[in-house]
């Protein structure tokens, strides 16, 4: 497998990481102070995008892994909780770079 599959994913993991702590800040603005409605509904347009995005290339790289169909579902929604994007993402990466060409795993520090 090549290093750019798992790179891509990588990417798209924290960005819609990213883009979902910022919706989910806009949610609290929207519906506890009311204001910002229509920063919401740009910024969730935005993360929908990049979350179909993100589904692309998880699937790629779990159909490349040969994962099983647990694992890569929950891969998949991962990017719909806040924070387990950074978590799942720490545990693909640490489990999938021994597959990655020419690439050698680094010891995970305690």
């Amino acid at each position: 497998m090549k290093s750019s599959v798992l790179t891509r994913y990588r990417v798209m993991a924290y960005v819609t990481a990213v883009m979902l702590l910022v919706l989910c800040t806009c949610m609290v603005f929207k519906y506890g102070f009311e204001m910002g409605e229509d920063v919401t509904f740009a910024v969730s347009q935005a993360h929908g995008v990049l979350y179909i995005i993100y589904l692309v290339f998880a699937f790629d790289l779990g159909s490349k892994a040969k994962w099983p169909f647990g694992r890569l579902l929950w891969v998949l929604l991962s990017g719909t909780i806040p924070f387990a994007a950074f978590f799942v993402e720490r545990k693909v990466v640490r489990d999938t770079l021994p597959l990655v060409s020419g690439v050698r795993p680094e010891p995970v520090k305690a």
